[in-house]
C-alpha cells in the first residue's frame, strides 16, 4: 500500500522538471532568436547602438542623419556587429544572400538644385578615414576608386550627374562594386500595381521613399525595388541584374550607409527604419510607425516667412500711403480762411469729381474761350447739375472772384439759371448750376439737328430773359452786371422757358458805387464800343449785349460772322439797312416761314437796334425795355449813328480793317480768344499796335 503512493509522488516530480526543461529550452530558442546576429530590424533608431562617424547623428525623435547642408561633408551609420557570411547553410554550402528593407530620405537645400546621394553598403571595414566626399559618396577617393581589394559593395542613391563617373543622369538608382562607376544603372522610378506601369520617382522629393533590395547566392540575382511609402511593395523591381558577388563579399561584411555632400548646393540625408537579414526575406518595417522628417525649411522657413509677411505688410503699407497720396493730390484744391464765411456755397473737388465721373468726355455738355461745362448728378441727392470749369490768373481777382460769385449765388429768379456754388482747385474755379435739360438756345437756332423754335417760343424766352435782366439790375439788393449775354448763355428747362446762365464773367456793385473794371471781357458782337474808351462796364452794356441777343434770336443768325459779305458781318448791319428801306422784317429768320406775329416780330427787331445804338445815353433801360416788350410803352423813334446812318460797332471803335485779309483772319479766329490791350482814353483812329495799358479779352465767336 505504501508503494502506490511513492510511485505517483515520483511521477508528478518527473512531469514537474520535464516542463522546467521544457521551458528552459523554449526560453533558450527565444533568447537566441532576439540576439540573431544575421538578422535585425530598427523601427526608428531611438536608442540604437549603431556605429557613426564623419556628420551621422541620431535625432531623440529616432531620426538617423547621414548629412547637413555643409560642404563636402560625409556621413556613416553601419550595424555595430558584423555579419557572417561563412556561415553555413542547412545543406552545409556556404550562402551570400541577403536581404534589406530600408526608408531613406533626401531633403534638397534649393528646390532647383540638390548636392550628392547616399548609399547602402556592405563592407569589408568601417573605416572611411580616406574616402573623400561629392561624387565618390564617402565611400572611395580618386587614388582607391576601382580598386579590386576595396571588398565594397554599393547600392546608390545619386542626385548628382558626375560626368567622370559616367553616371547616366541626376536621378538615378546604380550597382556599384568597388567603385562608384556603376556596373548598372537605371533612373529612379517604381512599378505602380495600381496603373501597371513604371512612374519615375524623384529622390530629392523630401519625400521618404521605400527600398527592397535582394540577392539571390544561387540565382546571382540582385533584385532593387523602390516605392513612395505611400505604396505598397510593388510587384515588380525597378532593376534586376546577373551579379556574382563571391569574390566580393569577404567571410565577415560590415551593412550600413553612406552619404557625402557637393560644393555648391546639398541635400539632408535621412534613415528613417532598416531591417537586413542575411539567411531570409528581411522583416517589413512599421511604416506608421518611423519618425517624422522635420518641416522642410525648419526655423529658416519660419524666418523667411516672417519676412515674407513684414514686407507684405510694408508693402501694403506704402501702397495704401501711395494712393491716399495719389488721392489726396488727386481731389487737392485751396481752401482759404477768407473762404470760410462761404462753406454753405462751397463744393468739395471730390464730390464734383465723382458727381461727372472724373470729367468724361461723355459728361460734356459744352466748350467756349473760358471753360468746359460738365454733366453731373451729386452723389447723396441724385441731383443734376451742370459743372463749369473756368481758370484764372490772379489770387487776388480770384478772391474778388469768388466774392462775386457766391454772392450771385443768393440770387433767385425764375429766369435765372441758379448758381448753387464753387469750388476752388490749385488756378481752376469750378462753378456749379442748375443743370437745363434742353441745354443751350443757340442750339435750336443755328443747330439743323435741333427742331425749330416757333415764334411764340421764341417770343417768351426774349420775355423771361428781359425780365431775368431787369432783376440783376434793379431788382436785388446790388446791381448785377451779366457782361455776357448772348444766345449760347441762354438755357431752356425741360418746358422751353429760358434761363439766363452762365455767371462766369459777371459783376456786381452797390447801387451808389462805380462799377470799376480792370479786365473788360465779353464776345465780339455783344461787345458795347463804349467799353474801349471809358474801361468800364456799366448796365447800358448788358442792353447793348441784349439788343445783339433779340436780333439773334429774330433773326436766327449770330451777331458777328466773318464768313459772309463784309457788309452782313455785323447783323446789326443787315437790320439797320432794311429798317431804312422800310422792309425790317425781311430780316426775320427764313425758317420762321414768315408764322410770326408782325406787331411783335417788328417790334424786337426794332428794339433790338435801339438797345444797339453806339451811344449809351440813346439806348433803353432795360426796365423800358421790358415795358416796351409787354405792351406798355410804345417804341421811341431810332437813332442811327449820324456819321456812318448806322450803329457803331466796336471794331469800328478800335480802327480793325475790314478789309478782306481781315475778315479771313477774323474767319480763322471764330472760337478763339482775342486779347487786345487798350487805354480808357483810347480815341478813334489810333492804330491797334499802339493800344496799351488795361486788357481788354475779346471774345470772337458765338
Amino acid at each position: 500500500m505504501l508503494c502506490r503512493p511513492f510511485i505517483l509522488f515520483t511521477m508528478a516530480a518527473a512531469f514537474t522538471s520535464f516542463c522546467f526543461w521544457l521551458f528552459s529550452c523554449l526560453s533558450v530558442i527565444s533568447l537566441a532568436r532576439a540576439e540573431d546576429p544575421d538578422q535585425f530590424i530598427y523601427n526608428g533608431f531611438r536608442d540604437a547602438n549603431l556605429h557613426l562617424d564623419g556628420n551621422a547623428k541620431i535625432h531623440p525623435t529616432g531620426r538617423l542623419q547621414l548629412t547637413n547642408i555643409t560642404k563636402q561633408l560625409v556621413g556613416h551609420a553601419f550595424h555595430p556587429s558584423p555579419i557572417n557570411f561563412n556561415a553555413s547553410s542547412p545543406s552545409s554550402v556556404r550562402s551570400l544572400s541577403f536581404s534589406t528593407n530600408f526608408v531613406i530620405a533626401m531633403v534638397p537645400e534649393l528646390k532647383s538644385a540638390s548636392g550628392h546621394g547616399l548609399a547602402f553598403v556592405i563592407s569589408q571595414s568601417t573605416d572611411f578615414s580616406r574616402a573623400e566626399a561629392v561624387q565618390y559618396l564617402g565611400l572611395f577617393s580618386a587614388t582607391n576608386n576601382g580598386n579590386s581589394a576595396n571588398h565594397i559593395f554599393a547600392v546608390e542613391f545619386d542626385t548628382i550627374q558626375s560626368l567622370d563617373m559616367k553616371d547616366i543622369d541626376n536621378n538615378h538608382v546604380g550597382i556599384d562594386v568597388n567603385s562608384v562607376i556603376s556596373n548598372r544603372s537605371i533612373p529612379a522610378a517604381y512599378f505602380s500595381n495600381k496603373e501597371r506601369k513604371n512612374k519615375s520617382l524623384n529622390l530629392i522629393s523630401g519625400d521618404p521613399i521605400q527600398v527592397w533590395i535582394d540577392y539571390s547566392d544561387g540565382e546571382k540575382l540582385l533584385n532593387v525595388t523602390l516605392a513612395p511609402t505611400t505604396s505598397p511593395k510593388p510587384y515588380q523591381p525597378l532593376l534586376s541584374t546577373s551579379i556574382d558577388l563571391t569574390g566580393i563579399l569577404l567571410d565577415t561584411m560590415y551593412v550600413g550607409f553612406s552619404a557625402a555632400t557637393g560644393t555648391i548646393a546639398n541635400n539632408k540625408h535621412y534613415i528613417l527604419g532598416w531591417s537586413f537579414n542575411r539567411s531570409g526575406q528581411a522583416q517589413s518595417l512599421d511604416i506608421s510607425g518611423l519618425p517624422k522628417l522635420p518641416k522642410v525649411g525648419g526655423r529658416t522657413k519660419t524666418v523667411l516667412r516672417l519676412i515674407m509677411i513684414i514686407a507684405a505688410a510694408l508693402l501694403l503699407l506704402i501702397i495704401t500711403g501711395a494712393t491716399y497720396v495719389y488721392r489726396k493730390k488727386k481731389y487737392e484744391e485751396i481752401n482759404e480762411d477768407w473762404e470760410k464765411e462761404y462753406g454753405p456755397q462751397r463744393f468739395s473737388y471730390k464730390t464734383l469729381y465723382k458727381a461727372t465721373k472724373g470729367f468724361k468726355d461723355k459728361q460734356l455738355l459744352g466748350s467756349g474761350g473760358f471753360g468746359k461745362v460738365y454733366k453731373g448728378t451729386l452723389p447723396f441727392s441724385d441731383e443734376e447739375i451742370a459743372v463749369k470749369k473756368v481758370s484764372h490768373e490772379s489770387d487776388q481777382g480770384m478772391k474778388e472772384f469768388v466774392s462775386e460769385i457766391v454772392s450771385m449765388g443768393r440770387l433767385r429768379h425764375r429766369n435765372l439759371v441758379r448758381l448753387r456754388g464753387y469750388c476752388r482747385r490749385k488756378k481752376e474755379l469750378l462753378l456749379v448750376y442748375d443743370y437745363m435739360a434742353n441745354g443751350s438756345l443757340d442750339k435750336f437756332l443755328f443747330n439743323d439737328d435741333n427742331p425749330n423754335l416757333n415764334w411764340s417760343q421764341r417770343f417768351q424766352i426774349i420775355r423771361g430773359v428781359a425780365d431775368a435782366l431787369l432783376y440783376l439790375h434793379e431788382g436785388w439788393e446790388q446791381v448785377v452786371l451779366h457782361r455776357d449775354i448772348k444766345a449760347s448763355n441762354v438755357l431752356l428747362d425741360s418746358n422751353l422757358n429760358g434761363r439766363l446762365g452762365d455767371f462766369g464773367l459777371a459783376r456786381l456793385y452797390d447801387r451808389d458805387g462805380d462799377p470799376q473794371t480792370t479786365r473788360l471781357v465779353g464776345t465780339l458782337g455783344y461787345l458795347d464800343p463804349e467799353l474801349a474808351r471809358t474801361g468800364k462796364a456799366t448796365e447800358t452794356a448788358d442792353v447793348f449785349a441784349f439788343g445783339a441777343f433779340l436780333l439773334e434770336v429774330a433773326c436766327g443768325r449770330k451777331p458777328f460772322d466773318p464768313n459772309l459779305h463784309p457788309e452782313d458781318i455785323f447783323l446789326v448791319d443787315l437790320v439797320g439797312r432794311c429798317w431804312k428801306r422800310g422792309i425790317i422784317l425781311d430780316a426775320s429768320d427764313p425758317r420762321l416761314q414768315g408764322n410770326y406775329v408782325v406787331e411783335e416780330m417788328e417790334k424786337v427787331l426794332k428794339l433790338g437796334l435801339l438797345c444797339s445804338n453806339s451811344r449809351p445815353d440813346l439806348r433803353p433801360t432795360i426796365k423800358e425795355v421790358e415795358q416796351y416788350l409787354v405792351g406798355n410803352a410804345s417804341l421811341p423813334d431810332i437813332h442811327l449813328d449820324s456819321a456812318q446812318n448806322r450803329p457803331s460797332s466796336i471794331l469800328e471803335t478800335l480802327s480793325l480793317d475790314h478789309s478782306t485779309e481781315t475778315n479771313t483772319s477774323m474767319a480763322n479766329n471764330s472760337e478763339s480768344n482775342c486779347i487786345i490791350s487798350c487805354s480808357s482814353s483810347v480815341e478813334r483812329g489810333v492804330s491797334l499796335n499802339s493800344l496799351s495799358s488795361t486788357e481788354t479779352v475779346l471774345r470772337i465767336g458765338r
